[in-house]
């Protein structure tokens, strides 16, 4: 199986870990030392080598990080981890700080009143992360200092940095030449009076180069850094033997360097450079002075804006997909309560999609939360969490595919026998953000955060919310979380089309269930009106996920005609687009599930 269900990380690790590195502390002179869910690269993802902030902890969600004093270590985590920290994590040694509610600054001037030294490693942190901490902490004694990285120096089986092949990725499914890409890109820099651009961010690299790796499970990228010039040439630095099974196909604007000189590649050059201070570590930016210039990463918007192509691909990766949900889906009905498991549920899944030949990978690790379980927004079944699904549960099965032509993300809350009605009634207000979202036309310009309302309205019109985005980006054939484009508040790039995007409302009550409803929806140029105005440009969506949305569970009094209309005909869709996909007891029970209201 591509998902394993052991144990990776446990509480009683991180006390005699802290120890360690509290020493540590002492040795170098320093009050603190920050250990960030990061690498190198900047990427959202991490491989095993660089899993510092899990192994110090036991925390494993996808972000955050720890502030280790000499008597107190706050651990920072948004809204989705609140709940899975304190299950994770020693509480005798590590605090759990809500983040971004309480900024690192802020924390560290309550902590450290006479101020202090406080150690960074600068290729983890971006040069936008330093830049605001070190703004805030002005005037207060306390310093943010350049390290080693002190992680590294005590942890005594660190995995090996990850070695794998990388693969050319089709033009067929690619879209567009990496020469192409890196002549459009390069005129852009020129443009700008920027002689190059530094780029550290993996899929961007893969997206780039028409290429892909596979040094960071579930994500099929390979781990390196480029140098983007603005006559189209590309400085690639990476392990050669990574690189051994592309043959000619990076082409002569392509030179390989080792991964090592690239500090010294980049302090070699004399234009201005481009960094984005966002991804950019900020080792970068103290190695290029006053030769970089800010701007944004030349190949995010870019490859958010997925051509023809990748859309295509990604249409047809969600309809093999859907197939293998619906069979699985029919399986679980055909179910009693208390007789499967989590990891049933898991391993049945991704027995369904292996079936097609395409699937490279899990796009993330499946989330089959039950009961209690589903209120942890991003849980991770194990052997000893492993419950079984009783009757009257909803389980949050979260889960999604890496096929050679697109990436999938899809969640559906299921019901497991009869389920009451106060269950009944939050999963229909959730369906009722997911249904406004889906249907709305906006004028281009708008950003996630102009939207990421509607989704949640139904819910606070009940004084009730979820501690997470709307929706984020999602990758083609690439990293299932992909920036910039975001439905969320904080979100202020506006939404184009080809954008790909997740339509995720929840709802989670601790201790008792949780409820999250999604589909991958693409933006697109929206048909006139005929009684519009003419002159106004709007955007709308096209839906990528095709699936049953479980129909027990809807409080059909709830929802206004136009409502369930839209259910009505998403539903007659799945039962036209999967129907002919799947045969026997599996068409039968679509063609149940996808039945009007």
């Amino acid at each position: 199986m591509f998902q394993s269900f052991e144990v990776t990380a446990r509480p009683d690790q991180g006390p005699p870990r802290l120890a360690r590195l509290r020493q540590e502390l002492t040795a170098e002179g320093l009050a603190g030392f920050l250990v960030p869910r990061a690498d190198a690269h900047q990427g959202e993802y991490v491989a095993a080598h660089d899993a510092r902030l899990s192994w110090l902890t036991g925390f494993t969600g996808s972000a955050g990080f720890c502030a280790a004093l000499g008597d107190v270590a706050g651990v920072f985590i948004d809204g989705r981890y609140r709940t899975q920290v304190k299950a994770q994590v020693a509480l005798s040694d590590f605090t759990p700080v809500p983040w971004p509610e309480v900024q690192l600054a802020d924390w560290l001037k309550d902590q450290l009143p006479q101020g202090g030294r406080i150690g960074f490693d600068p290729w983890l942190h971006s040069v936008a992360e330093i830049e605001r901490t070190q703004t805030a902490l002005a005037g207060s004694g306390i310093e943010l200092m350049r390290c080693a990285n002190l992680i590294d120096r005590i942890w005594d089986d660190q995995p090996a940095p990850p070695m794998f092949p990388v693969k050319a990725h089709p033009i067929e499914f690619a879209g567009e030449t990496a020469e192409s890409k890196c002549t459009r890109l390069a005129e852009g820099l020129r443009k700008a009076g920027h002689g190059a651009a530094a780029i550290t961010l993996p899929d961007s690299i893969m997206w780039l180069l028409n290429i892909r790796g596979a040094d960071i499970p579930r994500n099929p990228v390979a781990h390196g850094f480029a140098i983007l010039h603005d006559d189209g040439r590309v400085d690639l630095f990476m392990a050669a033997e990574k690189l051994k099974d592309l043959g000619d196909h990076l082409g002569a604007g392509v030179t390989v360097h080792a991964p090592e000189s690239f500090l010294d590649a980049l302090a070699a050059l004399h234009v201005p450079v481009r960094l984005d201070k966002g991804t950019a570590p900020q080792i970068l930016a103290d190695v290029l002075g006053d030769k970089a210039v800010y701007g944004e990463e030349p190949c995010a918007l870019p490859k958010a804006r997925k051509n023809a192509a990748e859309i295509a691909g990604a249409a047809e990766a969600h309809l093999r997909d859907g197939a293998a949900m619906v069979e699985l889906l029919c399986w679980l009905d055909a179910q009693a309560p208390g007789t499967v498991s989590e990891i049933d549920v898991v391993s049945k899944l991704e027995d369904c999609r292996r079936r097609d030949n395409a699937l490279q990978d899990i796009s993330f690790e499946t989330i089959a939360g039950t009961g209690p379980n589903g209120a942890i927004i991003h849980y991770r079944v194990t052997k000893e969490t492993d419950a079984r699904l009783e009757n009257g549960q909803m389980i949050v099965l979260d889960s999604g595919g890496q096929y050679l032509d697109g990436t999938t993300d899809i969640t559906r809350t299921i019901a497991i026998g009869e389920v009451g009605a106060e269950e009944r009634h939050c999963f229909t207000l959730v369906l009722q953000g997911m249904i406004a979202v889906s249907r709305l036309r906006w004028p281009r310009g708008l950003a996630g955060r102009d939207l990421e309302g509607f989704g949640r309205m139904p819910l606070w019109l009940e004084n009730k919310d979820f501690n997470h985005g709307l929706g984020h980006g999602v990758g083609a054939y690439l990293s299932v979380h992909e920036g910039p484009q975001r439905l969320s508040r904080l979100s202020e790039v506006p939404l184009e089309p080809g954008m790909i995007l997740s339509n995720e409302p929840g709802y989670y009550r601790e201790g008792a269930f949780g409820i999250r409803i999604e589909n991958l929806i693409v933006a697109q140029e929206a048909p006139p009106l005929s009684d519009g105005d003419p002159e106004r440009h709007m955007l709308n969506w096209r839906t990528l996920t095709y699936v049953p949305i479980d129909r027990r569970l809807v409080v059909v009094e709830m929802l206004s005609a136009a409502e369930r209309a839209w259910l009505n005909e998403y539903h007659a869709q799945v039962a036209q687009l999967i129907g002919p996909r799947v045969t026997g007891a599996v068409r039968d029970w679509l063609d149940r599930a996808t039945a009007p209201i």
